[in-house]
């Protein structure tokens, strides 16, 4: 679940994939760089509702939603709507 987060914000906050000439300029990860350790969350608390109904597991759950969850929050945080993903440059404005 930790990472599943830290995956989802590291898309949120920074990562697009973007073609020039036809082509997709990020290559490798040197040119999509994911959340680092040092960028993460000091702390995150998961709550996970036990049921018996399908689907099972929790490995990638937290990826879509994460998106709208933090939008969200930032909307009721400051009135900013956020339309557009990456959000990173739309937070320095």
């Amino acid at each position: 679940m930790e990472g599943g987060i830290c995956d989802g914000l590291s898309t949120v906050l920074n990562l697009a994939i973007t073609v020039k000439n036809g082509q997709v300029e990020q290559r490798n990860f040197a040119a999509y760089p994911l959340m680092r350790i040092d960028q993460a969350p000091a702390d995150i608390e998961v709550h996970i509702a036990p049921s018996d109904l399908p689907p099972s597991g929790v490995g990638e759950p937290p990826v879509p939603p994460l998106a709208t969850a933090l939008t969200n929050a930032i909307f009721a945080a400051t009135g900013q709507r956020i339309r557009r993903l990456p959000i990173g440059d739309q937070l320095r404005s």
